[in-house]
């Protein structure tokens, strides 16, 4: 069963990576103006006769039917096109950015699960006490702070006012650190942005865990383990923490599909070298094919990363059946 269901879900990741393909060419197509004008423009050059040869150069005077089969014909091979600007292939410059896109996205997970969890239990333990009011009056400016100004405040106040970690960039630029060392100087540059991209997230992380705490802590399950005795420390983290964190499960899913995407003002506002900083770039040069390939891989990863969350959810809890 679960093979079968993998099996399908693949399928239904090509049809939407299909229809992402197709979206988004029309989509990127229909904003007025073309790279070869962009193109023309950083070159300050612009005569007719070069707008005319940039143009047939990357098939950009062809009718865009022409266009659309051509590209989807090399996606279909693997082939994510050329760069405009940077003259590079696509997929290149997308796997180069990648990995820093998903550690910053890894980080901001860690931290909001377990920070947003913690919060949550601690909140859930007395329901209505000045702990619980708190913590929710926390969740909730969390929830509410836009991202882009709390990542500048965090520049201002931990890399300006008190120079306590690196406010810009993933390493020290000119240090050439290996091994360890390296490790510590990318673990430093991670915080700011990481906490950031985390803050909005462990908010919603601790609403959902104190509601599904407390809905646990009122199951004949958990009234039954209080009467045999069992301590309430192990009932609060064997009983009702463990099947409270079921649900979350999801919502650890849904993060990480929207992490992927969703990183774009963070990586500006930090100057992280990631797949979201590369999407700007791209939206400000006009470099359609860089564009569209990092649309359809986002795709393909959110895809990926809801196909997991529902087999992570089975096997969390068997009662769920894979269909």
């Amino acid at each position: 069963m679960r093979l079968r269901y993998i099996g399908l879900r693949l399928i239904k990741t090509v049809l939407v990576t299909v229809v992402v393909v197709l979206l988004s060419f029309f989509m990127i197509h229909a904003v007025p103006g073309d790279a070869a004008t962009v193109m023309a423009g950083q070159a300050g050059y612009a005569d007719e006769t070069y707008m005319k040869n940039l143009r047939a150069e990357y098939g950009l005077d062809q009718p865009l039917p022409v266009q659309l089969w051509a590209y989807v014909d090399r996606v279909a091979h693997g082939d994510l096109g050329t760069s405009f600007v940077r003259r590079e292939k696509v997929l290149s410059i997308i796997m180069e950015r990648l990995p820093n896109t998903m550690l910053l996205d890894a980080f901001a997970l860690l931290v909001a699960a377990g920070g947003g969890i913690t919060l949550g239990a601690m909140a859930a333990r007395r329901p209505g006490s000045a702990g619980d009011s708190a913590v929710t009056t926390l969740a909730m400016l969390f929830y509410a702070v836009p991202q882009f100004w709390l990542g500048m405040m965090m520049v201002l106040v931990f890399g300006v006012w008190l120079n306590w970690l690196p406010p810009f960039g993933i390493e020290t630029m000119g240090a050439d650190y290996t091994g360890l060392a390296r490790i510590a100087d990318v673990g430093q540059h991670i915080i700011l942005p990481g906490v950031t991209l985390a803050f909005y997230f462990m908010a919603s992380y601790a609403r959902l865990t104190r509601t599904a705490m407390i809905d646990v802590a009122d199951q004949d399950f958990v009234k039954t383990a209080r009467a045999k005795g069992i301590s309430e420390r192990q009932v609060q983290r064997r009983h009702i923490l463990r099947n409270a964190l079921i649900p979350l499960v999801t919502y650890a899913g849904l993060q990480a599909s929207i992490l992927v995407g969703g990183s774009v003002l963070v990586e500006n506002v930090f100057s992280w070298p990631g797949v979201g900083t590369l999407a700007f770039q791209a939206v400000l040069a006009r470099d359609n094919p860089l564009l569209l390939g990092i649309f359809i891989v986002t795709s393909v990863l959110v895809c990926l990363f809801n196909l997991i969350t529902d087999i992570a959810y089975s096997l969390v809890d068997p009662r769920v059946e894979l269909g």
